[in-house]
């Protein structure tokens, strides 16, 4: 599963996840994009299941590319503890998404392959998302 090699510090407020997404919110890498409709924290097993989804239904065809990387530790405290004695230990690493944001690109096969693969790596992922196309991609001689 993804998370950083090193961080500087080893926990990190929460934040806020008001307003949308600034960058990363154009097809870059591919021709089909996954683009998230709300803000959400995506965990790093999320991402991995989606990724997953998407190369067995690609069958390794094409490229696909993550947009997104976990790099927010979130801490829990054990069960049945009792309130103060710090902040908890990190237990797994989240990327945090607003609206409007690339979640996955692909490139390299056909559109009927790459809109179920993006459909089904969207049933992994905890946000609502729409699959987009690059402007300029031009399939069964239709302008998309």
């Amino acid at each position: 599963m993804l998370q950083p090699k090193k961080t500087k510090y080893r926990k990190m407020h929460k934040g806020k996840m008001k307003g949308n997404a600034k960058r990363g919110d154009q097809i870059n890498f591919g021709s089909y994009g996954l683009k998230s409709l709300e803000s959400a924290w995506i965990s790093s097993k999320q991402i991995e299941a989606a990724r997953v989804a998407v190369t067995r239904y690609m069958k390794r065809e094409g490229q696909i590319w993550i947009r997104i990387f976990p790099d927010k530790p979130v801490t829990r405290k054990p069960a049945e503890v009792r309130m103060g004695k710090g902040k908890g230990a990190p237990e797994f690493w989240v990327a945090v998404v607003k609206p409007g944001r690339i979640i996955f690109e692909a490139d390299g096969v056909p559109f009927e392959t790459a809109k179920e693969a993006l459909r089904l790596a969207a049933q992994k992922l905890c946000v609502n998302t729409k699959m987009v196309i690059r402007r300029d991609l031009v399939y069964n001689n239709e302008k998309a």
